[in-house]
């Protein structure tokens, strides 16, 4: 575990712990993003044990979770997603004084890993907040009203074509093959459906 106590190794174990945390942020549930961000923080709070550190460094550290969350649960929060990247990089290059006994993260290496970590973490959570908050292609509600064609006959159950998609339905009423229908409402991916008499379309 010596390994451990050099600030450069401390310094990308605690970006890859906070990167995992982030994601685990944006995509819960999965489990392997928390499993890998509790193996990382594990591991640096050995270091930070073991180490001189700065506590205000920490404490930006922590801060920076903030304004990540508050951008993660509302789109179009660029700002607050940029300072929370920023105080990352902030807290984390500062976390690791030098002192007599140790010395200083690199700092080549903490602009590189760094700006590798951010521009991953913004191009990932931008897109992740974007896809949580975009409405399904799929949009199933937006069907009811919809008018199609029944292509074929719909006695009890048939298929018919509604915007552009075959899709499974059922009628109270005989309806032919070829007639203009209009989707009254859905039951779980099955359209109910009426026929549309050419003066009601």
């Amino acid at each position: 575990m010596d390994f451990l106590l050099d600030p450069n190794v401390a310094y990308l174990i605690l970006l890859l712990g906070v990167l995992l945390g982030f994601l685990a942020i944006v995509t819960p549930g999965t489990g392997i993003f928390e499993i890998g961000a509790f193996f990382c923080i594990a591991l640096i709070g050995y270091a930070i044990f073991n180490l001189s550190i700065n506590g205000w460094a920490l404490m930006v550290l922590a801060l920076s979770v903030f304004p990540f969350v508050y951008a993660v649960q509302r789109p179009k929060r660029d700002l607050f997603l940029g300072l929370s990247l920023l105080l990352l990089v902030i807290g984390s290059v500062f976390i690791f004084p030098a002192t007599e006994e140790q010395a200083t993260v690199n700092p080549l290496l903490a602009i590189v890993a760094s700006g590798m970590v951010i521009g991953f973490l913004w191009i990932a959570v931008r897109k992740s907040i974007e896809a949580a908050h975009m409405t399904p292609v799929h949009d199933l509600s937006g069907l009811v009203g919809q008018v199609g064609e029944a292509r074929t006959t719909v006695d009890g159950e048939g298929s018919v074509q509604v915007d552009g998609e075959l899709w499974s339905a059922r009628s109270e009423k005989s309806i032919p093959a070829g007639s203009m229908i209009r989707v009254v409402r859905r039951d779980g991916f099955v359209v109910v459906v009426e026929k549309v008499n050419s003066s009601q379309s």
